[in-house]
């Protein structure tokens, strides 16, 4: 078995997923950048510091995922931590568009159901399908950890309240497939505290990555932050929490 411990990360040949492996690295984890393309994850390896090594991983293939757990099992023999970052937030060119344009073309009543299901494909249930495909070397880790990168746009607290900053961008894509995505974390906190496997969802804000344009107000480092913090928390850490690095504890 490898004698350090495990990460992977999934989307991270780029913005808040490499810089999460970025940190991990510097935290003597030896990393996984994952990537669908696997070009794009090798390169994103070698600008990182410490053990770093690309692994292809598409989130929305079974088969992708299924070559990437047994080459984990068999090259390294453990995994434990698994930080579910890849995400999308759509599938057709917004190029010139605001995020608020956005919201307003992908409203429930005007909302194209197949970019509904391209974006709740990778968000929710590709980390439903990465997550099962590891649990079998997650349990096997003392202390395994699981955290899913989501959004307080996702929050339907924030959302039922006129004064949201959030409501007016909330809708049936990106928005809901992170209040999905905050279900599935929670159902699986539930079902792993007694095996002491953690699972939290973080939010990192609005940060300036290729999801939103590179119209975020925060850095990518700024972004990182909060998945970084959760995923080394000790034993007695919380499980099925949803945080932000400077907001504290979100409302579902």
């Amino acid at each position: 078995m490898h004698d350090k411990p495990v990460a992977l990360v999934t989307g991270a040949n780029q913005g808040i997923g490499l810089q999460i492996a970025k940190d991990l690295a510097a935290h003597g984890f030896t990393v996984l950048a994952g990537s669908r393309n696997l070009a794009r994850g090798e390169a994103a390896a070698g600008t990182i510091e410490g053990d770093a090594r690309a692994i292809q991983l598409d989130v929305t293939d079974q088969a992708s995922i299924t070559a990437a757990a047994e080459r984990i099992r068999t090259e390294l023999g453990r995994l434990d931590l698994l930080i579910n970052n890849a995400s999308i937030s759509h599938t057709r060119d917004r190029t010139g568009m605001t995020v608020e344009e956005y919201a307003k073309s992908t409203r429930p009543s005007n909302v194209s159901l197949d970019e509904m299901r391209a974006v709740w494909e990778t968000n929710v249930f590709g980390v439903v399908a990465v997550t099962q495909a590891l649990l079998p070397l997650l349990r096997q880790a003392p202390a395994a950890r699981i955290v899913n990168v989501s959004s307080g746009t996702g929050s339907l607290t924030m959302n039922s309240d006129p004064a949201s900053h959030y409501r007016q961008i909330f809708g049936p894509v990106y928005p809901a497939s992170k209040t999905a995505l905050n279900a599935m974390t929670l159902a699986f906190a539930i079902e792993l505290e007694s095996e002491g496997i953690k699972v939290n969802a973080v939010s990192p804000g609005f940060t300036r990555t290729n999801l939103n344009g590179f119209q975020g107000t925060q850095t990518v480092k700024e972004g990182a932050a909060e998945a970084v913090r959760v995923a080394l928390l000790g034993r007695d850490g919380p499980t099925g929490t949803f945080t932000h690095a400077t907001q504290g504890n979100l409302p579902w």
